[in-house]
């Protein structure tokens, strides 16, 4: 499939407007009784931009979304969506195409009627919708479906007659909520990626809610990391995981040892179960101040007898995962538990298996440090 690339002039502009502000989230607030679902939630959104709300269940995610839709109005703040306070405006009055987590097609109707069914009006004639619609369902590769049902039709296909929907009739703002959660992972993964491409093909700004990290870290320009109504963190995927603003990021995003320290001195060490690692994000911190500290598994080295640096851990393996590029090792360094991620060809080198002694090394400058308090 071949897609026409737009001319210099609409590049350019699109270029233009990729700074600018598309919504504005103000101190938005949302109670259902007594429960706060969402506290004083502030956030912009570029123009083309990719942003995901990330978190567990509960967290405020799928509200936040529901709000900026008008389908659960906020209970405080505002939203502004290109300079206008569309705060408590009905969806219909709304510049937004969404795509539901069960596809919500019509089951009654054909893929060409689906797509088609909010293509009405008079800024809709009968050619100009046949038009789109064969455009549409040739981007998301549907063409030879167009008569077929959605009972006929593999889920990945019916979410992409979802999408096609979603984007009949061109709006600013394309709000996915949770869109390949019933998908198995291998389609998730492929139809992700697609989803990737054609936001950056057509443009729109879009916003998706997800509880999968990897998901959200595959496809965003920036990621909001929430959790119990509030935003933790808002950054882009490197930003996220390799610069954690607080204990729940570090430990939710990836994967991490975590374990607690108190700082041991004024040159960027810790103090673990008896054992002392040094730590340069400890440095600012005050002797004695308890921390919590986590270290990813690839960045934990592991040696054999004299290659190990200066002041590597002594540690027992006590298991080992193989989990394909690499082997996931358990480690136990005294009462200190690691985990290392190691290639297997570097792991056949070392010669370790479950019960081997080898040193464990663990990068100063990786070793992520949050005061208790935080």
């Amino acid at each position: 499939m071949t897609l026409a690339l737009p001319d210099t002039a609409a590049v350019t502009a699109a270029a233009a407007r990729r700074g600018e502000t598309y919504l504005t989230v103000d101190e938005l607030g949302k109670q259902f009784g007594t429960f706060v679902a969402l506290h004083r939630v502030s956030l912009t959104v570029q123009t083309g931009e990719f942003v995901t709300f990330l978190g567990p269940s509960g967290c405020g995610k799928t509200t936040l979304l529901r709000g900026i839709a008008g389908l659960d109005p906020p209970t405080t703040g505002r939203i502004l969506q290109q300079g206008r306070d569309i705060t408590h405006l009905p969806p219909s009055e709304r510049d937004f195409g969404i795509v539901f987590q069960s596809y919500a097609l019509f089951p009654n109707l054909t893929v060409t009627a689906n797509v088609a069914y909010g293509l009405r009006g008079a800024a809709w004639p009968k050619p100009r919708v046949r038009d789109r619609v064969a455009e549409l369902l040739g981007i998301v590769g549907l063409a030879d479906q167009r008569d077929k049902y959605p009972a006929q039709l593999s889920g990945g296909q019916q979410q992409r007659v979802a999408l096609a929907r979603a984007l009949a009739n061109e709006p600013g703002l394309l709000l996915l909520d949770e869109p390949l959660s019933a998908l198995d992972a291998i389609v998730r993964q492929h139809l992700r990626q697609e989803i990737r491409s054609l936001q950056q093909r057509l443009g729109v700004t879009t916003i998706m809610v997800t509880h999968d990290q990897e998901e959200a870290m595959g496809v965003s320009d920036r990621i909001v990391v929430m959790s119990r109504g509030r935003i933790e963190q808002i950054g882009t995927p490197a930003d996220i995981y390799d610069r954690p603003a607080s204990p729940f990021v570090a430990s939710f995003i990836g994967h991490s040892t975590h374990f607690d320290a108190v700082v041991d001195s004024s040159v960027g060490m810790v103090l673990a179960h008896g054992v002392r690692i040094a730590a340069q994000a400890a440095r600012p911190l005050l002797y004695g101040a308890r921390v919590k500290c986590f270290v990813r598994p690839e960045h934990v080295r592991l040696h054999r007898g004299d290659g190990a640096p200066a002041g590597a851990l002594t540690a027992r393996v006590t298991g080992m995962e193989f989990l394909g590029p690499v082997c996931r090792v358990s480690l136990e360094a005294g009462r200190l538990h690691l985990l290392a991620a190691v290639p297997p060809a570097e792991l056949a080198a070392l010669d370790i298996g479950p019960g081997s002694v080898v040193e464990a090394s663990l990068p100063a400058e990786r070793v992520m440090v949050f005061a208790e308090d935080v």
